[in-house]
């Protein structure tokens, strides 16, 4: 939360002797104005301006907070309206860590900048590069808690030093993990040199988060087929093709009818991480599960077409290149969402896919049901299908291209959840 300035936390306690008001509520009295500050920076609201206190009030409001509550603290923003009419009139200074004191009206003026044309510039450089929405909400995400940090400081006056602080906080504070903080660095870097055109220059002494080395859970085999037997369809399917194609649950709902060539027995994963396409085997005891799941996305694919909807939902402009591809076969999704959903610009219904969430949730129910002591989750069978092909001697540059992996040091950590084979195998002590 955010501190009240030394300076006007003296003025604000003066105030509050001289308004006669009781010692014991002096704390609630700084409490709410902490609480205010911390408002307006998290909503953009502009501290100094009357107007964002009724918002301020209605956030109360809305917490359940007593009317004396909100009343208590309608007088102590008050308050602190006062003090900073008071200093504005006066032109009074505010001593800084380092370099001379500057005014209150000077240091106002570096913060509470409006930035939304920031995140504007910053969604058109990632939909530009053709990053996922995912990288746009995670780079958003980092970017608003840089400005909040930064107490809304105008985004031309930003340098390497507030990332260097924003850091050092994320790690020293935030207690962060090592993967969040290096996720926030190269948000910070892309926002620094595609957003504002400045150099980055180079971060030194930023204390790192440690990283834990990470060794992927695995279930064996039992496991998988209990897991599989607590689900319904289609969920039972999805959970076989995570586990016998290696897929990420990304790539799975993503899958297309024409992903899929049963005479070759080869599934073909389009944009994949990275935007990359690989092939992988099929499972051939899964073929006539999946082509009984053709035959059901092709009655829904008929009925939808009767009722006249716009088709599947297309990216990257192919629905303007293609114009007839969102009704064709070969562009539905083999995992087609339960309900149609409403585009406002088009006034047309389009079929996504089934939602991710919907899978993970339906996983977690079965991995309950199953009684798995493992930590198991939609993506736990992509760690299972690399180690038990390792475990079966496949040798570790096929399952890297299986996966997906650009670099093999990826997969080499599937080296640790498999036992090791030696001439000498390694015992416990306790076993000699």
């Amino acid at each position: 939360m955010i501190q009240i300035h030394p300076k006007i936390g003296v003025q604000f306690d003066t105030l509050l002797l001289q308004k006669n008001i009781l010692k014991k509520h002096h704390a609630d009295y700084r409490k709410w104005l902490r609480y205010y500050l911390d408002f307006c920076n998290k909503y953009h609201h502009n501290e100094l301006k009357k107007e964002s206190l009724p918002h301020f009030i209605k956030k109360l409001r809305n917490k359940k907070q007593t009317a004396a509550q909100q009343r208590q603290a309608h007088h102590a923003v008050s308050i602190y309206y006062e003090i900073e009419r008071s200093n504005s009139i006066k032109g009074k200074t505010i001593a800084r860590k380092d370099g001379p004191p500057i005014t209150q009206d000077e240091e106002l003026k570096t913060k509470n900048a409006d930035w939304t044309s920031v995140y504007d510039k910053l969604k058109d450089e990632i939909v530009i590069r053709h990053y996922s929405p995912k990288t746009l909400r995670a780079y958003t995400g980092w970017a608003r808690q840089f400005q909040g940090f930064t107490k809304s400081k105008y985004p031309r006056l930003l340098s390497p030093a507030d990332v260097k602080d924003f850091l050092t906080f994320l790690a020293t504070k935030r207690k962060v993990s090592a993967s969040s903080q290096n996720q926030a660095f190269n948000a910070l870097l892309f926002f620094f040199r595609h957003v504002l055109k400045k150099e980055f220059g180079e971060i030194k002494g930023v204390p790192r988060a440690k990283k834990k080395p990470y060794i992927p859970v695995v279930l064996s085999r039992e496991e998988i087929d209990s897991i599989i037997s607590a689900l319904a369809l289609p969920y039972d399917l999805i959970v076989k093709m995570l586990y016998g194609c290696g897929l990420r649950i990304s790539e799975c709902m993503s899958l297309r009818v024409q992903s899929f060539n049963f005479d070759n027995l080869i599934l073909t994963v389009h944009d994949g991480k990275g935007k990359k396409d690989r092939t992988v085997p099929l499972p051939e005891t899964l073929i006539q599960e999946l082509k009984a799941q053709l035959e059901t996305v092709k009655t829904v694919h008929d009925s939808d077409l009767a009722e006249g909807y716009a088709g599947a939902f297309l990216f990257d402009s192919l629905g303007k290149k293609y114009k007839n591809a969102a009704k064709e076969l070969p562009w539905q999704w083999f995992f087609p969402a339960k309900t149609l959903t409403f585009v406002p610009e088009e006034k047309e219904y389009r079929r996504y896919h089934l939602h991710d969430s919907h899978v993970q949730k339906a996983i977690r129910r079965a991995v309950k049901k199953a009684k798995i002591s493992k930590r198991a989750s939609a993506h736990t069978f992509r760690h299972s299908f690399a180690s038990h092909l390792l475990q079966a001697n496949y040798d570790i540059r096929t399952i890297q291209e299986l996966l997906g992996h650009s670099d093999v040091r990826t997969t080499m950590i599937y080296t640790h959840t498999i036992k090791i084979l030696t001439i000498k195998e390694a015992k416990s002590p306790l076993d000699f």
